[in-house]
């Protein structure tokens, strides 16, 4: 196993940075000279500064974000835990957003890491560093300002750009947000700036530091999002200036061949591609590629020690599990076809009602635990079913137990994606060596399928091997899409891929905004499946769970009122 130098914890010797930073970007600042000069005097301190900023990144994407759940749990992936809460999933799936009591952690984080870059970019070429150390510490620290530049871009829309400034608190701070198309333009150029000064990937001590792919990785993403139905032209704003902070004001096709050239840097280079192991077992490459510590599919990850962080909240609680987070809906489970490539509601796709599960797309088994799923447990340490049925077999003694439906699940369901097939929560000495992706092989495969069909009047070839790469490595048999597609067939196509492939890595929150479809699928009632084992045999009841309702203003989050309060030239998003 090769050995990870991520700089996930901050020192001591930090600690005036949090000392002195206030909660926002917009509070008056200031640290002492004296403290900066202790801190970037000394190479180590300036490396442990670094790793603060670094902290935080994956933060967004956290599958506890919002206590009960995280993003998943704000759209018809998932049924949040602790439902009665008053938490921002709650209010994303009742459509009571609003910007007095939703979380400020995209703002908060975000802004707090891009003061910490600037304060280190203007202290670096004073250290006593290498200069060729200077140089990559210069680069990673414009990544993650643009990283977190683009959190604030993919919550809010487009939001004030600070350069490389450091206020303190004699300075008049600017409030004033920059229109969408500025920047993206500054996003993408730091991300290109800071690749043209990294190595294409780290090996050995290095691996886990930002790298030239990673910086590429992100930039796809970013164009991807800049050039989809809701910021391209498709603001919920209707006159200006919100029109032009919050989306581009109008349509342009090119920007897809944008997105489409960005994706191609990276599946044209080297080193990169998806993990595939169709040998051991159907689609084990998609199971087994979140639990290697480095792969050719891992363009950047939240680096961190060997770990059961994923089990202790995912597992079912006889499993370990105590503080859970969010339970699969029947929507996302039914967005999951069959081996033979087909939907469940294709006529010849061979699903069966009576036996649910059978020969599932081979990412099913390793995305939900179902009723009867053989799961790891203690004290046995062997995988064993978990029991989610309503027991009927006697109909005058009807039974459940700790993992069945409505005691351990609302929806029938548990998460396993991500999880490791031989560890369990509650046991002191089995860990996976699990990183966190944040940016993986496939999703750019899909950006890139999804950028050039949109771009095209028809998919061509090139669409087709993208998404085909994807169903290959999953498992399916056979892969191959049908002939003939329509760019309105194969956009489907890509969406449900999408849904599949990136189920709870924290994109379909974004991915149905950004195609402005939420009000389609986060506007509606949520189901499960309640399992009832009798003498002949288990049936499977479908199940209410939640009625979600949206609302158009939710396509994009509202700015914290706190923040809005502090200066009236801070524009609130439109609806707040």
């Amino acid at each position: 196993m090769k050995k990870c130098k991520f700089f996930l914890t901050s020192l001591a010797a930090c600690t005036f940075l949090y000392a002195c930073q206030k909660d926002s970007f917009l509070d008056q600042t200031s640290s002492t000279d004296l403290n900066e000069q202790a801190v970037f005097a000394d190479s180590a301190y300036t490396l442990d500064f670094l790793s603060g900023i670094y902290a935080d990144i994956g933060f967004a994407t956290a599958p506890k974000r919002f206590g009960g759940g995280g993003l998943d749990a704000c759209t018809d992936e998932a049924e949040g835990a602790s439902s009665g809460a008053i938490n921002t999933y709650i209010q994303f799936a009742t459509g009571t957003v609003n910007p007095d009591i939703i979380t400020d952690d995209a703002w908060r984080v975000s802004y707090s890491n891009i003061r910490r870059s600037n304060i280190l970019l203007k202290n670096l070429p004073n250290t006593e560093l290498k200069e060729n150390t200077k140089k990559r510490i210069k680069a990673e620290t414009r990544f993650l300002r643009a990283y977190y530049y683009f959190i604030l871009l993919e919550h809010y829309g487009g939001v004030t750009l600070m350069g490389d400034s450091v206020y303190n608190s004699k300075d008049i701070v600017p409030s004033a947000r920059n229109t969408f198309k500025e920047c993206v333009d500054y996003i993408v150029s730091e991300l290109n700036a800071a690749a043209a000064d990294l190595p294409w990937i780290h090996v050995g001590d290095e691996y886990g530091r930002i790298n030239g792919a990673a910086c590429k990785g992100l930039k796809t993403r970013v164009l991807l999002y800049a050039a989809s139905p809701l910021f391209n032209g498709g603001s919920i704003a209707t006159a200006e200036p919100l029109k032009s902070i919050t989306s581009y004001p109008s349509y342009d096709k090119d920007r897809w061949k944008l997105a489409q050239d960005a994706a191609l840097e990276i599946l044209s280079g080297p080193y990169y591609s998806l993990h595939i192991n169709n040998s051991t077992e159907p689609g084990y490459g998609f199971y087994e590629v979140f639990h290697l510590r480095s792969s050719t599919e891992l363009i950047l990850a939240r680096m961190q020690k060997a770990n059961r962080d994923l089990e202790a909240v995912w597992n079912p609680p006889t499993h370990g599990v105590d503080n859970p987070g969010a339970y699969p809906y029947l929507e996302l489970v039914n967005a999951f076809g069959m081996r033979n490539g087909k939907n469940i509601d294709d006529e010849d796709s061979g699903y069966d009602q009576t036996q649910p599960y059978k020969d599932r797309d081979p990412r099913f088994a390793n995305t939900f635990t179902r009723d009867q799923s053989l799961v790891y447990h203690t004290p046995e340490l062997i995988r064993i079913p978990v029991n989610i049925y309503i027991d009927k077999t006697n109909p005058n003694n009807v039974t459940s137990g700790q993992n069945a439906i409505y005691k351990g699940t609302p929806t029938g369901y548990y998460t396993f994606k991500m999880l490791h097939r031989e560890v369990v929560a509650n046991w002191f000495n089995v860990v996976t060596p699990r990183c966190f992706p944040i940016i993986r092989y496939a999703e750019v495969l899909l950006n890139f399928a999804e950028a050039r069909n949109e771009y095209l009047d028809a998919p061509d070839q090139q669409v087709y091997d993208a998404v085909e790469r994807i169903r290959q490595r999953a498992g399916l048999s056979p892969y191959q899409l049908p002939t003939g597609l329509t760019q309105e067939d194969m956009r489907k196509v890509i969406r449900n891929e999408r849904q599949k492939e990136l189920a709870f890595e924290g994109h379909r929150f974004f991915d149905v905004r950004r195609w402005k479809i939420s009000e389609e699928t986060d506007n509606r009632l949520m189901h499960g499946t309640e399992p009832v084992k009798t003498a002949s045999g288990t049936t499977y009841n479908t199940i209410e769970v939640r009625k979600h309702n949206f609302n158009p203003r939710m396509y994009l989050w509202p700015i914290p009122q706190a923040e809005v309060v502090k200066s009236a030239q801070l524009l609130q998003n439109p609806g707040y």
